[in-house]
């Protein structure tokens, strides 16, 4: 099966039709999804979501909610953490990290939530999952002095340097509809040289559409919808990677799954029904 190791099922854009295209993502080979929280409010919901769909979730705050995040959203998080400790479908902390890419944000607030939530997975035992948008050094920089317990490097787009940091602090990084755009050079080129072992797949869904989804600003002034990017298209996403590698499909996507069971041991533990 595929695993999509960063899905936002909780999405508005998903809502008209969520339990369909959870089917639909599972009859093309999408066995399980991680569902990454972005701020309190909906902590709560992606916890009853992999629930319900029998995938696996993460807490956390990101770094674009920052703004409107509260201080004691630390010590909420670190006691429902204690809370859910015994859950199996708990894997990871995020999602986390920096954005330097958005205008307006605080970058000193980014970072302090950014630390703290390091030090809670820490305490934890647990992954982390990273957003990672024009901030490798300073995320890498954190994870010295703060060491996590690995996890993801979630839409990874650094450079070469930076991505064997990462594998070096126990990471893997994932890759989504973001390659499959023939300009993204730099990206298809990180994607066909990295080690194997080091990379998962993901969508992100419903955000970062892969070609066959994206229409241009003038086709949608047209009246063209743009495409929603789901679970689903993970296979097709993976299949593109794969051909990069000049690598079998099924062996490729044997080699992705066990990359996310190693780096998310509870989700390894949770498939194999320990």
């Amino acid at each position: 099966m595929w695993i999509d190791t960063h899905c936002h099922w909780d999405a508005p854009e998903l809502d008209a039709d969520r339990d369909a295209l959870r089917e639909q993502a599972r009859a093309v080979g999408v066995g399980h999804c991680v569902i990454p929280a972005v701020e309190r409010g909906n902590w709560q919901t992606v916890r009853e979501l992999a629930q319900r769909f029998g995938d696996s979730y993460a807490l956390g705050i990101h770094p674009l909610y920052t703004g409107r995040a509260h201080e004691d959203d630390i010590a909420a998080l670190d006691a429902l953490l204690h809370e859910c400790h015994d859950d199996p479908r708990l894997v990871a902390v995020g999602e986390i990290g920096l954005d330097f890419f958005v205008p307006g944000l605080d970058a000193e607030r980014q970072t302090w939530f950014y630390e703290q939530q390091l030090g809670l997975a820490r305490r934890h035992g647990l992954p982390v999952l990273l957003h990672v948008r024009k901030s490798s050094d300073q995320l890498l920089k954190a994870l010295r002095a703060r060491p996590a317990i690995g996890g993801i490097a979630h839409a990874f787009n650094g450079s070469a340097q930076q991505a064997a940091h990462f594998v070096d602090q126990g990471f893997a990084l994932g890759f989504g509809g973001a390659l499959t755009y023939d300009r993204a050079l730099h990206l298809r080129r990180l994607a066909q040289d990295l080690p194997a072992d080091s990379i998962v797949m993901e969508t992100d869904a419903p955000d970062i559409p892969p070609h066959w989804l994206y229409t241009t600003a003038e086709q949608r002034a047209q009246g063209a919808a743009q495409g929603r990017n789901t679970p689903a298209e993970l296979p097709r996403i993976a299949a593109e990677l794969a051909q990069l590698r000049r690598v079998d499909l099924d062996g490729w996507r044997r080699q992705t799954t066990a990359n996310a069971c190693r780096v998310l041991p509870r989700l390894g533990a949770l498939l194999d029904g320990r």
